[in-house]
């Protein structure tokens, strides 16, 4: 009943704009004249707090107030990506300068309403891969941003899993395959086991009602650890992820510290508030006259260890010295 009662919303906001969504609801007052920057996420305003901020951090170091001389509006999908759509609509005619998005899906959502409003990807779109963007250097069209891959981060989790259980033999990899450009990150992830003589078990998911009977397989697989790809799906559900491994008394290697936060054992990946600060620089450059397509993506450059030791604690597990010191943050 939600989804049809959202593609009836999206239906007729898009059936009052024959023009397209771009020719409705101009701004009145004193916000008209500035720059309004929308930013569309999948998550709830509490899962993407830090990010937001980071992001308006990034903003007034560059001379923006909000309210004074640019305009931030937020829309949050809550964790229903079938509502992204419509959010995007909404952002769109509210005439948005510039849209910031989170995720592939929040990328599509506003490429279907707009194919001229210039698109930042602050974090999880895969561009070039998705078809988004020609390349790296010049990606043509409307978007631009960053991504949140970069070269040998799957064989390095697969490196830091096998330094913290020595005795390591097979390892399961939770991922999502409807979300095709996780295929890749998969096969660098099956290429790092690999070299280090480590089997692998494919745990494929494309909903969340598919969590619980992958993770019957893996126990009864007896799998040495579960290695999580970091997408929509699996940070929206990283509670019940760690709470499932829990219970099955398996360690966990996640690709966002969000699944060590929810109770997961260990994680390496991009710093996202790290990337909306440098999203902040893309939205900067694009209100200056600059092209998004003429931008080239970036792939980030801050990535972030974080252990949680109250998890090790409760699986048993003791972790190398080496890598805590090495760790960016401790969960004690």
């Amino acid at each position: 009943m939600r989804r049809i009662g959202l593609l009836v919303v999206l239906a007729l906001s898009l059936a009052l704009l024959p023009l397209g969504v771009e020719g409705q609801q101009t701004p009145k007052g004193p916000q008209a004249a500035m720059p309004r920057v929308g930013v569309l996420s999948p998550f709830t305003f509490a899962a993407a707090a830090d990010d937001i901020r980071a992001f308006r951090q990034g903003i007034r170091d560059l001379g923006y107030v909000d309210g004074q001389n640019i305009a931030i509006e937020t829309r949050w999908a809550e964790g229903h990506l079938d509502r992204l759509q419509v959010l995007a609509a909404e952002l769109v005619q509210l005439k948005m300068t510039v849209i910031i998005t989170h995720s592939d899906p929040a990328v599509r959502a506003v490429k279907e309403v707009s194919r001229t409003v210039p698109i930042v990807a602050a974090f999880g779109a895969d561009l070039v891969g998705a078809g988004h963007a020609i390349s790296f250097a010049r990606p043509g069209g409307q978007i631009t941003g960053l991504v949140d891959m970069a070269p040998d981060v799957g064989a390095k989790r697969v490196e830091l899993l096998k330094e913290l259980l020595p005795t390591l033999k097979r390892i399961g990899v939770l991922w999502n395959v409807a979300n095709s450009p996780k295929a890749r990150e998969f096969e660098e992830v099956v290429a790092g086991a690999r070299t280090l003589g480590l089997g692998i078990e494919s745990l494929e998911v494309r909903n969340a009602e598919a969590l619980e009977r992958e993770f019957i397989l893996a126990t009864r697989a007896r799998l040495g650890a579960i290695l999580v790809l970091p997408d929509v799906l699996t940070t929206i559900n990283a509670k019940r992820i760690a709470d499932f491994a829990a219970e099955a008394h398996v360690p966990t290697m996640f690709g966002l510290r969000d699944g060590v936060d929810a109770g997961g054992l260990m994680a390496y990946g991009p710093n996202r508030p790290a990337c909306y600060r440098q999203a902040a620089v893309y939205v900067d450059k694009i209100l200056r006259g600059a092209r998004p397509g003429a931008l080239p993506i970036q792939q980030p450059t801050t990535f972030e260890l974080v252990i949680n030791l109250k998890t090790a604690k409760a699986l048993g597990v003791t972790v190398p010295q080496s890598l805590l010191g090495r760790a960016d943050q401790v969960i004690e």
